[in-house]
């Protein structure tokens, strides 16, 4: 198979997946906006974060991280906290309705997901998840936090006892 038509089919399946991780985004559009997405799954992936963190990690500056954040604590999606190491810091945290959005969001891609694998015939769907493993591997980066694309599952950001 010649590199353009494998190139071709990498895209045709990155399509797949970006129209899955888009249809998840418009589902939630009526309670957060895509940035604010994005601060809820980089909380939730990396754990409580400061706002210099958020800003930082979106590449925005800090009064528009202030806007995001003080919007999510409004809608009852983060806490602040102030951290315990020191004081002058306040960390962002997920309340358990800012997680189980972020769960909803990750569980409906997930969902999709499986749904066409399980449209593959078995030998197709295991030659498709070797590919999709080399793919990830050659690929070599870490995971990104980007709420409107990221594919995997929340990590440790749920605030104790929320």
């Amino acid at each position: 198979m010649s590199e353009d038509l494998q190139v071709e089919a990498a895209l045709g399946a990155a399509d797949v997946l970006m129209r899955v991780a888009a249809r998840s985004v418009m589902e939630v559009e009526d309670v957060v906006t895509s940035p604010q997405l994005r601060v809820l799954v980089l909380i939730a992936r990396r754990g409580p974060r400061t706002l210099g963190d958020v800003a930082a990690e979106l590449g925005v500056h800090a009064s528009n991280a202030t806007r995001l954040s003080d919007k999510l604590v409004q809608a009852g999606l983060v806490e602040r906290r102030e951290d315990p190491e020191d004081r002058r810091y306040v960390r962002l945290t997920l309340t358990r309705a800012g997680r189980r959005l972020v769960e909803r969001v990750i569980g409906h891609r997930r969902q999709a997901i499986a749904d066409v694998l399980a449209a593959m015939p078995p030998s197709e769907r295991a030659a498709a998840t070797q590919a999709f493993e080399a793919f990830a591997r050659a690929a070599s980066t870490d995971p990104d936090d980007d709420g409107r694309f990221t594919l995997l599952p929340p990590g440790p950001g749920l605030a104790p006892g929320a």
